[in-house]
């Protein structure tokens, strides 16, 4: 495609200066001194603590220098089976002739995977009775098992947890908006990335999954949705998507992409899509890290039945806490899906202790790489800030994200505030309402678009940085 390009304003040309290096350091700006922000600006951030990170009820894994250990390479275990989804049309068509079987087979079998959602050999009646058995075992070997799901009260939200071939388990969370069905999805047993405030990272990185795993997690959704197991949203759900943004519409997603994204499945009716119509890589696992089976898996929702399940590349989105040349890796795919970066603080001396990989990569690298994507793809960019108690809620940060955003152009980035769970007792719980409003304020203010996200899944431990796939 033909990327918009927007050119990198001059230094002068960004936010007010003066102030800026203490904040960068991650100090409030000097009595008297700062930007020039609306009434009540930082100032006001004069009699607020600042909390600092720490892990709460688990011991944080540290490096030989005693910074919080990164973990980006899979322990050396056995890996799953392999799986129609793991292959390209052709590659199946390949196998099945190896096994003395037509390939007209294998595209057989990709119908009713991919679209039919089943991998059940009862109802593949329109292979031979003699080889069904045989097809099913070759091609499509059991990849999750549903050990549990959680429905919210109004039945719109489902938590599903799985375990895979070896045991491992993880989630993935099923949400039904006015318009779009999202799947948030998870790309790896545990994590590696060791973040204090994330759920996910305090099992460590069990092994990456397959692709087909991946995929297999959509396909499960899908048969869920197709046997009537996910209700519409609620009165108040609808209500409060008109001020929040869906997961699943992290950018500039309008109701007509979203219908699109449904393809066959949307409905005249009003009831809107039948099957999964928007993807976030915001389960369990760091995407980018593992990078070669979360593309192919990419381009197997993307591919055109039988290939493939045929969704909207505009549809998905992935996000990362930053690892840098990934971002810039995955800005040459050539696929038109949506970037998240979460950032969730804009300077280096709390993102350090925050998001661990800020020590390999810094604030201004990874905010450079997003840029990069949006230059090179034309998409634009989604920033993800979890709003967490006086810990990066500050007016005084709000300003600086704004800075650093601004300073690289306008119009090719949207910043989504997530409010956390409030955890009273925690320093892990969410900002006051009111200042939530404030931090919203002061980005639109100055500038920047934002949206505070919807946060779905909440009671039953869905919602982001609660997924921990325990099976008590």
């Amino acid at each position: 495609m033909s990327p918009s390009k927007n050119p990198r304003p001059e230094p002068s040309s960004s936010a007010p200066k003066q102030g800026s290096a203490r904040r960068a350091a991650g100090q409030p700006p000097a009595a008297g001194g700062g930007s020039k922000a609306p009434a009540g600006g930082s100032n006001a951030d004069a009699s607020r603590p600042q909390i600092r990170p720490k892990a709460e009820g688990w011991q944080q894994p540290m490096d030989a220098e005693g910074r919080p250990k990164l973990q980006f390479a899979q322990p050396k275990v056995k890996q799953p089976p392999k799986h129609l989804a793991d292959m390209t049309l052709d590659e199946r068509i390949d196998k099945a002739k190896e096994l003395g079987i037509s390939g007209f087979r294998a595209k057989q079998l990709s119908v009713h995977y991919f679209r039919h959602y089943t991998a059940d050999p009862e109802q593949m009646t329109d292979l031979p009775a003699e080889t069904r058995e045989q097809l099913v075992e070759e091609f499509l070997p059991p990849l999750l098992t549903e050990v549990r799901r959680l429905k919210t009260d109004d039945g719109a939200t489902i938590k599903f947890l799985w375990r895979l071939f070896d045991g491992a388990l993880v989630e993935s969370v099923l949400m039904r908006y006015r318009s779009r069905i999202t799947l948030c999805i998870s790309s790896q047993c545990g994590c590696g990335m060791n973040c204090p405030f994330c759920a996910t990272g305090q099992n460590g990185l069990t092994r990456n999954m397959s692709s087909a795993e991946i995929v297999d997690q959509i396909v499960q959704a899908n048969r869920a949705i197709a046997a009537g197991e996910l209700d519409a949203p609620n009165a108040a759900e609808i209500a409060e998507e008109q001020d929040h943004a869906a997961l699943g519409e992290e950018t500039e997603f309008a109701e007509s992409e979203a219908s699109a994204a449904a393809g066959k499945g949307a409905s005249s009716s009003g009831v809107g899509p039948q099957r999964v119509s928007n993807i976030v890589f915001m389960g369990m696992g760091e995407p980018l890290a593992n990078y070669k089976r979360v593309m192919s898996a990419v381009r197997r929702m993307v591919d055109p039945a039988p290939e493939g399940l045929g969704m909207s590349a505009r549809g998905i989105t992935i996000s990362t806490v930053g690892l840098v040349p990934a971002i810039r890796k995955l800005a040459d795919e050539n696929l038109p899906i949506t970037f998240a970066l979460s950032l969730h603080a804009p300077d280096d001396q709390l993102r350090d202790e925050l998001i661990p990989v800020n020590s390999r990569w810094k604030a201004d690298e990874a905010i450079d790489a997003a840029y990069h994507y949006y230059e090179t793809t034309g998409r634009r960019v989604s920033i993800e800030y979890a709003l967490i108690k006086d810990m990066n809620d500050h007016l005084w940060r709000a300003e600086l994200l704004a800075e650093k955003l601004n300073a690289r152009g306008r119009g090719w980035v949207h910043v989504n505030p997530i409010p956390l769970n409030p955890t009273p007792g925690s320093i892990w719980t969410s900002s006051e309402p009111e200042v939530m409003r404030a931090f919203v304020n002061r980005l639109e203010s100055l500038g920047v678009p934002t949206t505070l996200r919807d946060t779905r899944g909440k009671e039953i431990d869905g919602a982001c940085g609660q997924l921990a796939a325990a099976e008590d």
